[in-house]
């Protein structure tokens, strides 16, 4: 069955405004229900097909389940659902294209595949029952290279031949002939004594002589012991193989989490993670060199600051610093510089990164404690690393373009420059590496931050999406490829999202959105200034029955001076001295406070319903927030509940002193870390806020994953200050106000049992104006719409019941 969709016009006179639900008075009943059943599913992973005639995005027009791949036309029409069987032969959207742009290489249900660009024929590498991944064009794009079973294969597309280019082993290498002398005394005395087994000895030698012959053939045998090998590239010139060897560490005690409605009416465990400061995977780069059938580790001993202590550790070693007698303090010198080498810093290798013409390759290396990032040039004949970069940050390295692994980094075409991304100026920004002169170069710069990048295909253009003209406003921009001015193509407030152009770079297909409006798919010419064209409607009548606010995205200053950033919600006419409610995000480095469709959609109907109410919200980018440059996201560097909820108290002041607010009769909430936040507020800023909902919530950062929480608060024990001030249950005493605590049961990120061993506190403690409400088939997301409706119908009636004027009686934060 064919299933078409006409235009968005169409669509809303086909619906007519008097058949549409109306939605108003909101309740938390009608908002909470399942989006796609009411509100309408956004389009979402957008691509182009490989010829330019489609557009293939998935949407749920129909309301079912899930999401539904569709194809339309870039002009528009008739956006038409693709059939399974459709599916099976279509190009995967991802994979890697030759230098000419004539092939696109891709793996799909685990075998590889070769498209012809211009005839759009497809042609199958492999078809085995065994899984092959991660193809590249190879040998200057004569050949194609692959990974199965953990070894590096080639293919070549002239002669169809396929080529095994390693030979890792798991194990050990195996035992060769024995060195004990009585061992050997024996063995000698028995070839001696009889012609049989002589013959026999005769025999094996000649078969090994015969296998080692035929070893040459084939690539050495590379034994990996405990390792497991990962990466696997092949040089342009065939020489050298790198991969990445990594040593898991011994086991660590995991985290089990109970499900308890389970469908075999049995408990069932789920292992999820483990803790901050386990030990973490340890990782090499190993190089194979196949001229000379020799394999290498490479060693970064002779990085710049590799030996280099981080900065917050002289907090400790001057609290433990103490006079000695001399010989002591010459004894304590010599060990020191004896134990330096052993305690150079774990680094992680990337890359590396060859030159369009084999002649250079680089690396990025990050350090273990992610204060370090450094670009380095290999030599891989004589297994040399040079230095080309190095970003340093005595909190932790991240921002747009850097991210936790090797970042967004390349060669531009045809040259020996490298480019890359970093916050060396404290925003994020492209720069260029010359490998010929050595100089860098600043492509971008000013006080915003480039968020995504993309080459042209003749490598002649930069594409840009920045927060340029308002930190909450994304726009893209195109650039010459050497730097110049930024060209503003986009033009209409908003926010621009999954943007792709066409295979002739003519046309720009994106998903647009404002704060009132979803997301919808949407076609522009490649141009500045150009209109863009819609191609779907999402939103139903019952939807767009209600006349969503366009919050006012607002700045004031923290105590501190710093810009801080917010989305204000205030009735058409507020009441004087009337209540308001903080809102705080979760994640920590996210944005909220900005001019397009949010991902906390539900939240943003819920300050709709509060503000009819004649609540004001404030939703605050605090400190630690995206979007604002390295200074506000380490502004939560060592003490998370530190300036993120010292913007919050300022924040509640301006509510009062600008916004006629009443002090006393303020509200704060959140989700994740966003609950942590609103457990701080309650337990530290009881005059400040009268009732706080903590939702998902940290309680004790010692409990939660390593890759998050050891960058912010480094590890608990080298670092016990930091924890021991960033952790709420530590300040579970202080509560005064009305605090309400919602928590998934089979939450596997923040896990249930970090609001149980808060709950026990505050047991123990004797404080009585607190309830918990959990959820025992959510998990950190909730997804069941009746979970959602039964945890706002709570936040919802705490705010009536402590933030109005007048409280019914014996009323508090009591459940339903």
């Amino acid at each position: 069955m064919t299933h078409r969709y006409l235009l968005p016009l169409a669509a809303l006179l086909l619906a007519g405004p008097a058949q549409a639900q109306q939605l108003a008075p909101l309740t938390v009943e009608k908002i909470m229900r399942d989006q796609a059943q009411w509100l309408g599913t956004s389009p979402s992973n957008v691509s182009w097909a490989d010829d330019g005639k489609s557009i293939y995005f998935n949407w749920n027009p129909e309301k079912a389940r899930r999401d539904s791949l569709y194809r339309i036309a870039p002009g528009g029409g008739t956006a038409r659902k693709v059939s399974l069987r459709e599916q099976v032969g279509l190009p995967a959207a991802e994979g890697e294209y030759d230098r000419r742009y004539q092939r696109k290489l891709y793996e799909k249900a685990g075998d590889i595949y070769l498209l012809d660009l211009k005839t759009q024929r497809i042609r199958r590498v492999t078809n085995t029952a065994e899984q092959e991944t991660d193809p590249h064009f190879a040998l200057q794009d004569q050949a194609i290279s692959y990974s199965r079973g953990g070894n590096l294969f080639t293919w070549d597309p002239a002669t169809g031949e396929t080529v095994q280019r390693t030979d890792f082993r798991k194990g050990n290498r195996p035992a060769g002939a024995s060195t004990d002398k009585s061992e050997q005394y024996l063995k000698a005395q028995q070839l001696a004594l009889f012609d049989v087994l002589r013959e026999k000895e005769q025999d094996a030698k000649a078969r090994q002589r015969q296998q080692k012959a035929l070893a040459k053939l084939r690539p050495k045998a590379i034994w990996l012991g405990t390792q497991t090998v990962r990466n696997l590239r092949l040089s342009p010139d065939g020489r050298y193989v790198t991969y990445t060897l990594a040593q898991e560490p011994p086991t660590a005690k995991v985290a089990l989490v109970p499900d308890f409605v389970t469908a075999s009416g049995f408990t069932e465990d789920i292992n999820t993670r483990t803790k901050v400061g386990a030990a973490q995977t340890a990782l090499q780069l190993g190089l194979y060199d196949v001229g000379r059938d020799t394999t290498f580790v490479l060693g970064y001993t002779e990085l710049q600051g590799l030996d280099e202590q981080p900065a917050y550790r002289k907090e400790y070693q001057l609290k433990a610093k103490a006079p000695m007698p001399a010989d002591s303090a010459k004894a304590a010198k010599t060990a020191k510089t004896a134990k330096s080498a052993a305690e150079l810093r774990r680094v992680a290798p990337y890359g590396p990164f060859w030159s369009d013409d084999g002649r250079h390759a680089f690396l990025v290396i990050r350090s273990a404690d992610n204060k370090d990032r450094w670009l380095v040039g290999l030599d891989p004949a004589t297994q040399k690393i040079t230095l080309l970069d190095r970003q340093h940050d005595d909190a932790w390295i991240n921002g747009p373009g850097i991210g936790y692994g090797e970042g967004n980094v390349g060669w531009l075409p045809g040259s020996h420059q490298l480019w890359f991304q970093s916050e060396a100026t404290g925003y994020s920004h492209l720069y260029t590496y010359d490998m010929a002169s050595g100089q860098k170069k600043a492509l971008t710069s000013g006080k915003f931050e480039i968020q995504k990048t993309q080459l042209s295909r003749d490598g002649k253009t930069w594409y840009l999406l920045a927060n340029k003209n308002h930190p909450g406003e994304q726009h893209l921009y195109r650039m010459p490829v050497s730097g110049g001015a930024l060209v503003q193509l986009t033009t209409q407030p908003g926010g621009y999202d999954e943007a792709s152009l066409s295979p002739d770079e003519k046309t720009w297909a994106l998903r647009y959105s404002t704060s009132n409006k979803p997301w919808e798919l949407y076609t522009m010419p490649n141009k500045p200034g150009a209109n863009m064209r819609a191609l779907t409607h999402s939103t139903t009548p019952e939807f767009e029955s209600y006349a969503w606010r366009q919050p006012e995205v607002i700045e004031y200053k923290a105590r501190d001076g710093a810009g801080v950033y917010a989305r204000l919600y205030r009735p058409a006419n507020p009441q004087a001295q009337g209540p308001a409610v903080i809102f705080v995000h979760g994640a920590g480095y996210l944005q909220n406070a900005h001019k397009w469709w949010s991902s906390y959609s539900r939240e943003y109907m819920f300050h709709n319903l509060l503000v009819d109410k004649g609540y004001t919200v404030l939703d605050i980018d605090y400190r630690g927030s995206a979007g604002y440059g390295r200074d506000v996201r380490t502004g939560i560097y060592r003490y998370m509940g530190g300036k993120d909820l010292t913007d919050q108290v300022d924040g509640a002041k301006l509510l009062a002193e600008k916004y006629g607010v009443s002090p006393q009769r303020i509200g704060i909430y959140g989700g994740s870390y966003g609950g942590f936040i609103t457990l701080m507020a309650m337990f530290t800023q009881p005059e400040v806020f009268q009732a706080g909902a903590a939702l998902r919530s940290v309680t004790d950062w010692a409990h939660y994953n390593h890759g998050y929480t050891g960058n912010i608060l480094n590890e608990p024990f080298n670092d016990s200050i930091a924890y021991a001030r960033s952790s709420p249950i530590n300040y579970a005493a202080g509560l005064k106000g009305h605090l309400l605590m919602c928590h998934g049961m089979v939450d596997t990120n923040v896990h249930f049992q970090d609001i149980v061993r808060l709950t026990q506190r505050l047991i123990e403690l004797k404080k009585e104006n607190w309830e918990l409400a959990v959820y025992p088939v959510e998990n950190h997301g909730f997804t069941e719409p009746s979970s959602w409706t039964d945890e706002y119908r709570r936040i919802l009636k705490l705010f009536e019941a402590n933030l109005k004027p007048a409280p019914a009686a014996g009323s508090g934060a009591g459940g339903q």
